[in-house]
């Protein structure tokens, strides 16, 4: 096979066209990655309502408009539209899938602004997305080597190819590769889905892409791809050893395990560098730690707090759902707010946590402080101003926080899972390695005793204090090192 790959990346959000989550940033950072190390890209995204087509240049091209197929006894007219993702370095062929009734009707995702629940047509939204990748292969007679399939959403493809597609010499030598993202969501659907995807009857059974009697796009993509892999080793680990992490999927996953592997996501040096961040009032570095200072202070100033350089400030970002160790968080309060220290945390979830924050802030103004909602200024704020931070997942697949921080110099406190585990190593006092504060059991008390150990390093020993932020600021996160991973997959794949 080719040392430079054609590869389709399916998915359904990227940056900067539209986002809900990190499946985002690595649809826009992984593509453009292996574009500038020579191979060749196309992605594949629905064309949301929310995505502005003037700003983008999205234009139609002939072949690709009024093509029709039938989901389940309904005709449906779409076209693929084209533009180009615009990186630093090069630019990357990107096709949107145009379909009014669908995509382009719609300014949100997967669910109703409104009530909050899913829409009731996922299932035929997103065959139509894993449908429209054939069309797209044979209209244009481009012929990728691998199809890059993320998350339950482009679940169906690995079944078309390995089903319907199978003896096409078209679409025989392709290959695909299904990326968990995030396992929790599945795309399950009643079993009268199953119609409305064209795939051969034998597969409407548990041994094909049932899972408890509904149609499961996530388990499709787990059975029927070539190879599986997920966004830390660690993780892909936990899959595939401990029942609490498959989501119910652990048998599939178990059976596939010497196809599963783990690849950590890298982040944006051009965006999350110290050096180079125009949204924190004071670049720094590791050279010039005490510029950091100046962060801390426009972060207190921010959150109401006085200044104090010496209190440390311990900052949170974070979907507020138990799998992040909100939990965790809510249940060691009390305690949390007898420790000397302020405590700054900005996100958005489940209702109950959004309340108690909300009032504890009140309750506890001197030393907690809280914006509930997401803000890109802020994050970057938090991150460069805040001394610690406080990641207690539950699971954690790959997190990014954790990278930024220790790139900032500012000091995680973790649990030792998934991406985290990979990332997070505990300070060793003996040799002076590591760069955060780890802890195991997922426990309230085992959190609260390292976020009292860091404390007490920061309090008592500036010294130690500055030699672990520097060990987490020598960090490599880049994305070269990630890419270069998916193309030994790659490799892997079509040999």
């Amino acid at each position: 096979m080719p040392s430079k790959y054609k590869i389709l990346f399916v998915t359904s959000e990227v940056v900067p066209f539209i986002k809900t989550g990190g499946l985002a940033d690595v649809s826009s950072a992984l593509p453009q990655k292996l574009q500038e190390a020579g191979h060749q890209v196309r992605i594949v995204v629905p064309k949301y309502g929310a995505i502005d087509e003037r700003k983008f240049k999205i234009h139609e091209v002939v072949r690709l408009k009024d093509i029709k197929i039938n989901i389940g006894e309904k005709e449906v007219v779409f076209a693929l539209r084209s533009s180009f993702l615009i990186g630093p370095k090069t630019r990357v062929q990107i096709y949107f899938l145009d379909n009014p009734e669908y995509f382009g009707s719609r300014h949100s995702l997967y669910s109703d602004p409104l009530s909050g629940e899913d829409y009731p047509d996922n299932d035929e939204r997103f065959i139509l997305l894993s449908r429209a990748v054939f069309e797209l292969i044979t209209k244009l007679g481009w012929t990728p080597d691998i199809i890059h399939c993320n998350d339950w959403q482009t679940g169906l493809i690995p079944a078309y190819l390995k089903s319907t597609y199978k003896k096409d010499p078209l679409f025989a030598p392709i290959k695909s590769l299904f990326t968990i993202h995030n396992l929790s969501f599945q795309g399950a659907f009643p079993k009268s889905s199953f119609a409305k995807t064209a795939l051969p009857k034998e597969l409407e059974s548990e041994k094909g892409i049932l899972h408890k009697g509904k149609v499961n796009f996530l388990k499709s993509g787990l059975l029927f791809s070539d190879m599986i892999n997920t966004v830390s080793e660690t993780y892909a680990k936990e899959l595939c050893q401990y029942k609490d992490f498959g989501a119910g999927l652990q048998d599939v996953l178990s059976k596939r395990k010497k196809d599963v592997y783990g690849i950590i996501n890298g982040i944006d040096e051009a965006i999350w560098n110290p050096e180079v961040d125009t949204r924190i009032p004071q670049k720094y570095s590791a050279k010039n730690l005490d510029q950091k200072k100046e962060n801390k202070k426009a972060l207190a100033e921010n959150f109401g707090f006085k200044y104090d350089e010496n209190i440390p400030v311990i900052g949170m970002i974070s979907r507020l759902f138990e799998d992040k160790g909100i939990d965790l968080l809510q249940k060691a309060f009390p305690e949390l707010m007898k420790l000397n220290i302020r405590l700054i945390l900005l996100g958005t979830g489940d209702k109950q946590y959004q309340k108690f924050f909300t009032s504890s802030a009140s309750k506890y103004s001197e030393k907690f402080s809280c914006f509930i909602g997401f803000d890109e200024e802020l994050a970057h704020l938090i991150e460069a101003g805040s001394d610690m931070f406080l990641m207690p997942s539950k699971f954690e697949p790959c997190g990014l926080n954790q990278m930024y921080s220790l790139v900032y110099g500012t000091v995680p406190i973790a649990r030792k899972t998934g991406g985290l585990a990979d990332t997070v190593q505990p300070y060793d006092s003996k040799n002076g390695n590591g760069n955060g504060f780890v802890f195991e059991k997922y426990s309230a008390a085992e959190m609260l005793s390292e976020i009292k150990k860091a404390i007490k390093i920061y309090s008592n020993d500036q010294e130690t204090w500055h030699a672990i932020m520097k060990n987490g600021m020598k960090s490599n996160f880049s994305w070269i090192n990630s890419a270069k991973k998916y193309v030994d997959l790659y490799k892997k794949l079509t040999d």
